[in-house]
């Protein structure tokens, strides 16, 4: 789906809307609860709630942040092209942009929510910078080696180590201390109580050996989803429908057979690691080229379109999630952190969002961008860019 009138992509665009869904139901336990110390295999105990969390954990877990990734980089290319057509600097330019994302993320990760991965985002982004002159079928080998090769030998010494580990040193557990030390500051916490626990959340994550991971766990698929737009895969469906169909039911079977394993093999955490991490992979590229051929036809477009108009305002939406999540749970607001079950909160990920999807499309009827986009914008080009739309009988 290429649209000469306005020169988007509307595949990557409802791809991107379709990640945001993705990415909330998989974060929202981590605003309402100390997701990052319990096991998540018995920590819901209700019938309802924990069915969800598998489900969740079966459909979106270790899927949409890499497709999100994978966006990110084909995104780089168009953005690459686009400057090229305007007689610009990629180089410069495209710096400036990831500066100003990675100062948003600063300011997400530490004022509002820990689980920030723009900043993630942005320092890869640079580090594109080095790969960003190779060719497109290149850049798909180098991001697939870079990813495949790390993530088998983890995978393998993981596997093999709980066999030599103890049982119950080689599965999730509980930290009391952890949980109940979250609960009573995100629920009862100063503003400033609340900041430094982010902090201490946020270096959990991303600090240490974390960095590594994070590195191997995102890189490979910026590089890969920058080779795929540099082949114009997803803007050429039809020329690369065998490709496409191939992938997807490749990615199909692996799913199925590593998403499910923990559920047939037994909640240790090596067996999630592979899950997540292989799993993931094979379950983000059944949804990227499982939707790219549906979208070839006319009803299922239409269908789709909302997600679009989510997606073309997708740092807005992302920092509202989290602005009005943090709203509601943490003591500043309304504190019901800890206070409702996994199913309200699916509940609310899906009323959310929908009023996302209608907010997104009523402002893009006036706007030509969302407000975070044109503030992302301004500070990437140095000048401000045309904002409203025009309307008939407007002077040009």
């Amino acid at each position: 789906m290429y649209s000469l009138r306005d020169k988007r992509i509307e595949t990557i665009d409802i791809l991107r809307g379709i990640a945001l869904l993705g990415i909330f139901l998989v974060n929202m336990p981590s605003f309402f609860s100390p997701v990052l110390h319990i096991d998540p295999y018995s920590y819901y105990k209700e019938g309802i709630d924990r069915n969800l969390s598998y489900i969740v954990d079966v459909i979106a877990q270790a899927s949409f942040y890499p497709l999100f990734a994978f966006l990110f980089g084909y995104g780089a290319v168009l953005l690459e092209r686009s400057l090229e057509n305007k007689g610009l600097k990629f180089k410069t330019t495209y710096t400036r942009r990831m500066l100003a994302l990675l100062g948003f993320g600063v300011v997400h990760a530490f004022l509002v929510w820990h689980g920030d991965i723009l900043i993630n985002y942005a320092i890869l982004g640079l580090i594109y910078l080095l790969f960003h002159k190779l060719n497109g079928k290149t850049l798909l080998w180098v991001g697939s080696l870079l990813y495949l090769i790390p993530q088998i030998v983890m995978s393998l010494l993981v596997v093999l180590a709980s066999f030599i580990v103890p049982t119950e040193e080689d599965s999730f557990k509980n930290e009391t201390k952890l949980i109940n030390q979250s609960i009573e500051i995100y629920q009862n916490g100063s503003f400033m109580q609340i900041t430094q626990q982010r902090w201490e959340d946020w270096y959990l994550i991303n600090g240490g050996g974390a960095v590594v991971l994070m590195f191997f766990a995102i890189l490979p698929y910026l590089l890969v989803g920058a080779g795929a737009a540099k082949i114009k895969w997803l803007e050429n469906p039809e020329r690369y429908k065998k490709s496409l169909t191939i992938t997807m039911w490749i990615s199909l079977v692996g799913a199925i057979i590593l998403k499910l394993m923990p559920y047939y093999a037994g909640h240790k955490l090596s067996i999630t690691m592979v899950q997540d991490f292989i799993g993931g992979t094979f379950l983000t590229f059944f949804y990227i080229t499982g939707i790219t051929l549906l979208l070839r036809k006319e009803t299922v477009q239409k269908w789709f379109q909302p997600f679009a108009f989510a997606g073309r305002m997708s740092i807005t939406n992302y920092l509202t999630q989290s602005v009005l999540c943090s709203f509601i749970f943490y003591s500043y607001g309304l504190g019901l952190y800890e206070r409702i079950s996994y199913t309200i909160g699916v509940v609310l990920v899906i009323v959310i969002f929908i009023l996302q999807l209608l907010f997104s499309k009523w402002w893009l009827s006036s706007h030509t961008m969302g407000p975070v986009e044109y503030v992302w914008r301004t500070l990437t080009y140095g000048k401000r860019p045309r904002w409203k739309k025009y309307k008939e009988g407007d002077s040009l």
